[in-house]
């Protein structure tokens, strides 16, 4: 961020959401290659040569900044991470070990103590990891509010969907990865564009527009959802959810970075990469356990009848982010 000015910013953002968008696009479709003809296992070692890649493109792309020299704030971090994978093991375990039991009531229990214990700690030490003094700040707090709840709503459901395609219609993973291409390509598209729109148009205009629309397509593909539903009446949704997507990525990165100092620029950036992995595993870690909760099972009907249920939480929780959008500044 440091890099572009703050005029060419939101175009810049916006370019780095269309080519997160190819990634978006192409994961699917190579993961399903790899798994239809090797094994699953085998999805772990992409990130290989990717990485081999990456590497020397970095040292030679990318200058060497510095900031500040601050100590490590490690108390923070064994607050933080043990906290968050005590709630998505508890949720996960919730409907198998059942609710009451000490397993998921130790770990509920504790994700929240370890996670209170790391906002006094945040609010104390000098070197904080995540600086609550940040979200003081309007623009930045509802950002990250919206990154949150938008991930935990689609990444959900996008879990709870790709397996409908596979458990229930049989496709194979490849397949599966081809038929969820007009809501995963279209990001690609629509995301440099917003980021050259929203310079003139706010962030709040396009970030609600696309919550809504991803609203709608949820529970569009929520009320069309059958064993049998034809690819043609589920493609259209799928469109539409990518949209969506693409109308939030870049302007919602933008909302963050709006009234930060340079020097907070990194920190802004990770906290919200942080919110937002976060936000994927609460959601599909939820939405899993509201599938479970409803009765789901791996036969047509039985999954369909749990999956209807989940995605419509999907559908709310993205209501939610739309909401809450609407305190960004216009």
């Amino acid at each position: 961020a440091g890099s572009v000015s703050a005029r060419l910013r939101p175009a810049a953002i916006g370019i780095w959401g269309g080519i997160s968008g190819l990634g978006v696009a192409l994961g699917p479709l190579i993961g399903g290659a790899v798994v239809e003809g090797w094994n699953w296992q085998a999805i772990f070692w992409l990130n290989v040569p990717l990485g081999v890649i990456a590497v020397p493109l970095v040292l030679l792309a990318l200058p060497n900044s510095f900031g500040a020299r601050v100590r490590s704030d490690i108390v923070g971090l064994l607050l933080a991470a043990p906290g968050v994978f005590g709630l998505v093991y508890g949720i996960v375990r919730g409907n198998d070990a059942g609710w009451d039991s000490a397993e998921v009531l130790i770990s509920l229990i504790g994700g929240g103590v370890l996670l209170v214990a790391f906002v006094l700690w945040e609010s104390r030490t000098p070197a904080p990891l995540l600086p609550l003094r940040l979200f003081r700040d309007r623009s930045f707090t509802a950002a990250n509010l919206v990154g949150m709840t938008f991930s935990f709503g689609i990444f959900g459901a996008v879990f709870i969907l790709i397996q409908f395609l596979q458990v229930v219609q049989g496709h194979t993973p490849l397949e599966a990865g081809v038929m969820t291409m007009p809501w995963t390509l279209a990001p690609m598209i629509v995301a440099p564009l917003t980021g050259l729109v929203s310079s003139r148009t706010g962030t709040r205009l396009p970030i609600v527009v696309g919550l809504v629309l991803l609203t709608v397509s949820m529970g569009w593909i929520a009320l069309t959802l059958s064993a049998t539903v034809a690819y043609s009446e589920i493609w259209p949704p799928f469109l539409l959810a990518g949209i969506g997507m693409g109308l939030v990525f870049a302007p919602s990165s933008t909302a963050v970075l709006a009234n930060m100092r340079p020097a907070d620029h990194a920190k802004a950036s990770g906290t919200n990469s942080t919110l937002r992995e976060i936000g994927v595993a609460l959601g599909v870690a939820v939405l899993t356990a509201v599938f479970t909760g409803a009765g789901g099972t791996l036969t047509p009907t039985g999954y369909v009848d749990a999956a209807i249920p989940a995605v419509w939480v999907g559908a709310a929780v993205l209501a939610l982010a739309a909401v809450i959008a609407l305190a960004l500044p216009g």
